[in-house]
């Protein structure tokens, strides 16, 4: 019979995930906070009336993430967790301060450019699979995972105040100073990483593993969904009546809502052993969301709205934190850092083109394109889930 101690997450491994969830949250607010305020902002600057380029200095840092997930991650195999972390937050600092000091649009989309390239996603969910036992896995993944929802609906009542107090300038310096306490987070907070083999993960035996290709579609279209979603959500949430500035009225309600059902979810995949069952109901849940976005269409209350994106997050947190979780379990020791490379590289394109195929497919097919393509990416993503074997869960008793 296994030991009690073997259900409860050790002091070592509740650090690892509270930290490493704040490095994430302390980057990812510092991206955020740019997104409610910027588009205003840039027609008080040169190249402000160009709206591609502005959207390009937006959207950048999804791009440039995504080239560089796959360097950073086999890097991290190769040279160690933490000092590939340090290298990418240091790009992301010095990004900051070129955005902050930017007198036109351009110099901005370099700074977003090099604040991308800080691409350390999958070296932190590396560390976080280094650091914990398989069956406390999904829940230092579900700590990150949600850190970003709470993080984006912070930023969405955050950001109006702070730019109305600092400026844009402000903003990006303040990025800056977060992305500096996220350093001195993984040197001094983060526990030390055990040994891990040091190598380079061989693509091919990442590529040619249909388990991991299937999480990594999966990505792909969560994020791809998450990104078009709100090309059409802050649209309706007016047409419903709720002016822009309250809608975090609306998100923040939703994304904490979500959290209190997303704990039992976890806790099934858990303890009892459910992941599949649990994966694929979340994925169905996506599935029924879409059907609703576009059955509601533009003529959706805001209780329905609001009732819709709190069952998107649902859905989203429970599949943010079981995927890397099942990814970390089933790829090669020595290649982990390559396949969440990979994984967190197809999650940064499915951003990128979430928002530019939304929005193409809003404009010239109509709003309701949207979330059938999004049902449609839900659809196939079920049946591939459906024939996918269970993680293996390996129960040992020290950390």
């Amino acid at each position: 019979m296994a030991s009690p101690d073997i259900d409860k997450m050790s002091p070592a491994e509740r650090r690892a995930g509270a930290s490493l969830a704040a490095i994430f949250a302390l980057r990812m607010l510092g991206l955020f906070l740019i997104l409610p305020v910027f588009a205003v902002h840039a027609h008080s600057m040169p190249g402000g009336d160009n709206v591609a380029l502005v959207g390009m200095a937006i959207g950048a840092y999804g791009l440039t993430q995504a080239f560089l997930q796959i360097p950073f991650g086999a890097a991290s195999d190769r040279f160690g967790r933490k000092p590939v972390i340090v290298f990418g937050l240091i790009l992301f600092v010095i990004g900051s301060v070129v955005a902050a000091l930017a007198a036109d649009v351009q110099t901005v989309l370099v700074g977003r450019v090099l604040q991308g390239a800080g691409a350390i996603s999958a070296a932190v969910t590396a560390l976080a699979a280094d650091l914990t036992r398989d069956q406390h896995r999904t829940k230092v993944m579900a700590m990150i995972g949600s850190s970003i929802g709470l993080v984006f609906a912070l930023s969405m009542v955050a950001a109006p105040l702070l730019y109305a107090a600092i400026g844009m300038g402000g903003l990006f310096w303040l990025t800056a100073v977060l992305a500096v306490a996220a350093i001195f987070t993984i040197l001094f907070v983060v526990p030390a990483a055990p040994p891990v083999p040091r190598a380079i993960g061989r693509f091919a035996e990442v590529l040619g593993n249909g388990q991991l290709m299937r999480l990594n579609f999966g990505v792909f279209a969560l994020h791809l969904m998450q990104t078009a979603l709100w090309v059409l959500v802050p649209v309706g949430l007016v047409k419903a009546g709720l002016p822009m500035p309250e809608h975090w009225k609306v998100y923040l309600p939703a994304v904490l809502l979500s959290f209190v059902v997303m704990v039992p979810a976890i806790i099934q995949a858990e303890r009892k052993g459910r992941m599949k069952a649990v994966f694929n109901g979340a994925i169905m849940l996506l599935l029924l969301v879409q059907a609703g976005f576009y059955l509601l269409g533009s003529e959706g209350g805001l209780w329905s709205l609001a009732a819709l994106l709190t069952l998107f997050f649902v859905a989203f947190n429970v599949l943010e934190a079981t995927q890397p979780s099942w990814i970390s379990r089933i790829a090669p020791p020595h290649a982990k850092g390559t396949a969440l490379g990979i994984y967190n590289t197809l999650q940064s394109t499915g951003l990128f083109l979430g928002g530019a195929l939304g929005g193409w497919l809003a404009q010239h097919q109509g709003p309701g394109a949207v979330p059938l393509l999004c049902a449609g990416l839900a659809l196939a993503w079920l049946a591939l889930a459906s024939g996918m074997s269970a993680p293996p869960l390996r129960r040992v008793a020290t950390v």
